[in-house]
């Protein structure tokens, strides 16, 4: 016989603790009820039930249940014992005691038939508490979303299986074994807790694979199991197991003074393990999918291309960072609408049959058209272009990724240009080459002039003087042909002892023309700087370069200060204009390839990514400081390294 549950549950009230109560009263072997003064039955247990021969007890008076005399209650705190016949006959004593305005009512010396009866309804009552948890606990972490949310209502469901006792809940990646999670309740022994101790009975009663497991993380046991928690007495686990791999484990164990069937325990904790370990492996694989599909849509936005998805229907599902940037438009301008109203006109028809050849399989490696920008303007791109397909091999819509068109032939504009430079340098050396000659013939016949002018007796002053400004001439010629090839010519990379201010006198004497022209002062503040280790003509041409675009951004009259100071072991070099300096805007451009300030033909945008490269491969740093109007200062820092 399967007593059903009274509706009516007095300790309800009072919370948890009530709940708790009540279950503890439902347990009782012995038959109880509860009344009020009357005798009418508020609850009453289910070996009550099986007393009275009847069930739905409650609001009956004590007597019609039974089917006895009139009975009456006691007074407060003083229990009577009533010998009653029931309608079956039997002889029961019926204890009743009072408290309050509530009545107990026990029976004793039951027949030994009338107790089996009361065990078998509370065997059935608990199975059907057991049977109705598991259900429970099977749809809960059907549905949880992630691994976080599997744990904690595992621990609901193991809390409510096993009341009274301590238990941890681990999960662990079913391919390293490593702990990703624990929920404990009770208070854990020291020790590691990423190793499992199974009976093997369990494991084979869950199918567990040992193969690839190590053996210093699971651990089979024919004995007792290690106890996990502080005051526990005696415990049981359940591993986890899915296709075979371990993803986690159960321990429940109880404290001194519990009182359990620990077979039927097992016995339960083996059917939540199956359900769990199904929902903890799919949990890991939403995780997994999660993580997968969030590294896909931050490696498509963040991508250094153009890449676009559309559905069948031409509509934009994917419209990446890049793309936002080039045509200025928002992934809430573009997101849901046609492909063709991002198309430059002329372009549409192009861009129709290509979509058209996607869909059904045909791949385009590369094609040119124009997209449009949010200002009007025409961009023009490479794209290929393939079908989206689905996991099912449905083709879902086009994927397309390119590059800007407009970007790569302003490059190329760029190399041409520095091409054209580098050949205008090799000419100029060509040039020097052959001026160099017939100019040491001039400096040797002048030198010669003025050597015999200076010892005559007979010579004109005027022709001596005449001839020594011949001399210098020549010879600053020659040394400004010489220096010019010389830092023509490829720097080589072998660091040498350098005296820092002579390298930078070199370089002020290359700028010397253009200094004049723009009539600009060159100041110097020299510190007390030893000779270090650097490669000489890489730093000319840093200074070169500087002295450079500071005439170039200096008005006439203006002046350029370069002061040189050792700290802390390092060479600290300022080099400080006069002129218009550098937007904030820009400051931070300014050291890439090819970016210029200066109109076309002007500038390449080449020079500071240059002198960079060049105190970078020193070791050393640069970094500009700059407001609009009050001229600008470069700051290089090298590294002090003498020669040992």
């Amino acid at each position: 016989m399967k007593s059903e549950p009274s509706t009516q549950r007095p300790f309800a009230a009072v919370g948890p603790a009530g709940d708790a109560f009540q279950a503890f009263f439902d347990m009782v072997d012995a038959p109880a009820a509860l009344c009020d003064l009357s005798l009418t039955v508020l609850t009453a247990n289910s070996p009550f039930e099986v007393l009275a021969g009847q069930k739905h007890l409650v609001g009956r008076t004590l007597a019609d249940c039974l089917g006895t005399g009139p009975l009456t209650a006691p007074e407060e705190e003083k229990p009577v014992d009533l010998d009653v016949v029931l309608q079956s006959g039997q002889h029961v004593t019926l204890t009743v005691s009072r408290r309050g305005q509530t009545v107990a009512v026990v029976a004793r010396r039951l027949s030994p038939m009338l107790d089996s009866l009361a065990a078998a309804g509370r065997a059935l009552i608990e199975q059907a508490r057991v049977e109705s948890q598991l259900l429970e606990i099977g749809r809960n972490v059907a549905g949880a979303t992630g691994e976080e949310e599997l744990v904690a209502t595992v621990a609901r469901g193991v809390k409510g299986l096993f009341p009274g006792r301590t238990f941890v809940v681990r999960i662990v990646d079913p391919r390293t074994c490593a702990l990703t999670s624990l929920y404990a309740e009770g208070r854990l022994r020291d020790g590691p807790r990423d190793v499992f101790h199974l009976r093997r009975s369990m494991v084979e009663k869950t199918h567990l694979d040992l193969t690839h497991l190590a053996k210093d993380k699971v651990i089979v046991t024919t004995g007792e199991l290690p106890l996990v928690f502080q005051g526990s007495v005696r415990g049981i686990a359940a591993p986890l197991v899915a296709s075979g791999q371990l993803v986690g484990a159960v321990n429940v164990e109880y404290p001194s003074g519990l009182t359990a069937d620990v077979v039927a325990d097992e016995r339960i904790l083996i059917q939540l393990a199956n359900q769990v370990a199904v929902a903890v492996r799919n949990a890991k694989l939403i995780d997994e999918l999660t993580f997968v599909r969030k590294y896909l849509e931050e490696l498509i936005e963040n991508a250094n291309a153009l890449i676009v998805v559309t559905n069948r229907e031409g509509k934009v599902v994917v419209f990446n960072r890049a793309l936002t940037q080039l045509t200025g438009f928002s992934k809430s301008d573009v997101l849901g609408k046609d492909l063709h109203e991002l198309v430059g006109p002329a372009m549409k028809l192009k861009v129709m049959r290509v979509f058209n050849e996607s869909l059904v399989g045909q791949a385009q490696s590369a094609f040119e058209t124009t997209l449009l920008t949010r200002d009007g303007r025409e961009v023009r791109v490479t794209m290929a272009s393939s079908a989206a397909v689905s996991q099912s091999g449905d083709i879902e819509g086009v994927i397309a990724i390119g590059q800007d068109l407009s970007r790569m032939k302003d490059l190329e504009r760029r190399v041409v240009q520095a091409e054209k430079l580098a050949s205008l340098g090799q000419l100029a050396a060509s040039v020097v080459h052959e001026i160099n000659n017939p100019m040491t013939a001039v400096a040797t016949y002048a030198d010669a002039l003025l050597t015999r002018a200076s010892t005559s007796l007979t010579a004109d002053p005027n022709d001596v003087s005449k001839y020594r400004k011949i001399v210098e001439n020549t010879d600053r010629v020659l040394r400004f042909t010489r220096d010019l090839v010389s830092y023509a010519r490829p720097a080589q990379d072998t660091p040498e002892e350098v005296d820092l201010h002579a390298t930078i006198e070199r370089a002020v004497g290359f700028c010397e023309h253009v200094l004049q022209k723009h009539q600009v002062t060159v100041e110097r503040s020299f510190g007390e700087l030893p000779r270090f280790l650097a490669v000489r003509q890489n730093l000319v041409q840093v200074f070169v370069n500087l002295i450079t675009n500071a005439c170039h951004a200096t008005p006439p009259g203006g002046r350029i200060l370069i002061s040189t100071a050792a700290q802390d072991g390092q060479i600290v070099i300022r080099l400080s204009d006069t002129g218009s300096g550098i937007p904030e805007a820009l400051q931070r451009q300014i050291f890439e390839p090819f970016f210029t300030t200066k109109p076309d033909g002007k500038g390449t945008g080449l020079g500071l990514s240059i002198v960079q490269g060049i105190i970078e491969n020193h070791g050393g740093t640069i970094a500009v400081e700059s407001a609009g109007g009050k001229g600008s200062t470069f700051r290089i820092v090298l590294p002090l390294v003498l020669k040992g």
